[in-house]
């Protein structure tokens, strides 16, 4: 288990949360969407569900850039996940974003983990930059 509780800006992040149970993602104060290789949401943490006012039950199992959050199907995120996984790249960037998606336009800071054989890449959304 993991003693300190991973921050957004961490270097190291991406292994933290996958080293991270559900009780552990509940945790953080900013919110993850975890999802697989062929974009279906896998980790949703409690911080995320209550900002975006979506319930687990409504996001696990879906598929993130059409289902869950088209508003980040586009070439600033959904792109940039799907050119690092057919290059193999390790994916690690933070954009100014502004989600539109079943709520008022708000303005957040995303930070977008992939790493190469990873079966979890993530969307971080910090609301509070």
């Amino acid at each position: 288990m993991i003693d300190v509780i991973p921050t957004f800006n961490q270097s190291d992040l991406e292994s933290r949360l996958a080293a991270l149970d559900a009780q552990g993602l509940d945790a953080l104060d900013f919110g993850v969407i975890g999802f697989d290789n062929e974009t279906v949401v896998r980790r949703y943490n409690e911080f995320e569900s209550k900002a975006a006012g979506l319930s687990p039950h409504r996001v696990l199992g879906q598929l993130l850039f059409t289902v869950v959050a088209p508003c980040m199907n586009n070439f600033l995120v959904a792109q940039r996940f799907e050119d690092a996984l057919e290059s193999g790249a390790v994916l690690d960037a933070t954009i100014d974003y502004v989600l539109t998606f079943r709520m008022r336009p708000i303005k957040v800071a995303l930070r977008l983990l992939a790493a190469p054989g990873a079966a979890t890449r993530y969307v971080l959304v910090n609301r509070t930059s």
